[in-house]
């Protein structure tokens, strides 16, 4: 499975997590292409409305280049949405942080699963 597909397959994962737990979600078309789509999916509920963008990763780690960042945060300032980045490890399952959580490495943001851990927040605890 390429990386599009496997992605695909990691947001709809999470659009059903969000729909089963009595939130709306979309997933954002061309999201993980060189559009501009800015985030891969949009959810809520009457209370709280969140962007999010969607990683995952075999490894303890995962890269998110700045530019992708920027534009990320930009979008969900202009639509006045939580920007959320969710990232799932193999295994480990999803974790929900918030852009400022990441880690700065030079020109990319970095979350690893020990970070993940102690600063991000799992489903319940983030969309309760």
């Amino acid at each position: 499975m390429g990386n599009k597909a496997k992605g695909s397959k990691i947001e709809r994962e999470l659009f059903k997590k969000f729909t089963k737990n009595n939130h709306r979600a979309v997933r954002v078309a061309g999201s993980g292409t060189m559009s501009n789509a800015d985030c891969d999916l949009i959810a809520g509920n009457s209370d709280e409305k969140y962007c999010i963008e969607v990683k995952s990763s075999k490894k303890p780690y995962k890269y998110i280049s700045k530019d992708q960042m920027e534009n990320f945060i930009i979008f969900s300032q202009i639509f006045d949405l939580e920007p959320i980045v969710a990232v799932r490890f193999n295994r480990k399952g999803w974790f929900f942080l918030e852009p400022e959580d990441l880690e700065e490495t030079g020109k990319n943001w970095k979350v690893d699963l020990e970070m993940a851990r102690e600063k991000g927040k799992r489903f319940g605890q983030a969309f309760g």
